[in-house]
């Protein structure tokens, strides 16, 4: 049984509601959360993006997902943004339908709300990527790391 999940679903960028019905989200985000949630996803456009990066990151761009985490335990308490245009860029970049990449990138952005990280060592990515790869798969994605 998956843990429990308080979902806030926010529109600051309308660009994608239909790819992101509220059931699919909670069941992406659900399907990587390994204690109860409290999640607000946020789609955002490319100014509101490109602050958030600058602001939190001292990176000037907009990037697909930021997650800001609260507490992993006993709740996870986190926000995750992602920046529509971004995400939309990538997809069609990728060849990969819009909302598989949404799905992957609220995996990703779920497992970095509960410690997950890619970016202190090789060793580290590597399970990160198995990890969000045997989510995804175990739901009916693609592997999201194979060219295609």
């Amino acid at each position: 049984m998956k843990p429990e999940l308080h979902l806030s679903l926010q529109f600051a960028d309308p660009a994608h509601r239909d790819q992101l019905p509220r059931h699919k989200v909670a069941r992406w985000v659900r399907a990587a959360l390994e204690a109860p949630g409290e999640i607000t996803v946020r789609i955002v456009g490319q100014e509101e993006g490109q602050a958030l990066n600058r602001d939190y990151r001292g990176k000037d761009y907009a990037t697909n997902v930021l997650t800001f985490d609260y507490s992993a335990e006993p709740v996870v308490s986190a926000d995750l943004i992602l920046c529509a245009p971004v995400v939309a860029r990538e997809a069609r970049e990728m060849r990969r339908p819009l909302a598989d990449h949404y799905a992957h990138l609220l995996v990703h952005g779920t497992l970095h709300a509960q410690g997950w990280d890619h970016e202190r060592n090789d060793e580290e990515a590597e399970a990160m990527e198995a990890r969000e790869t045997e989510i995804l798969m175990a739901m009916g994605f693609k592997d999201p790391y194979r060219k295609r």
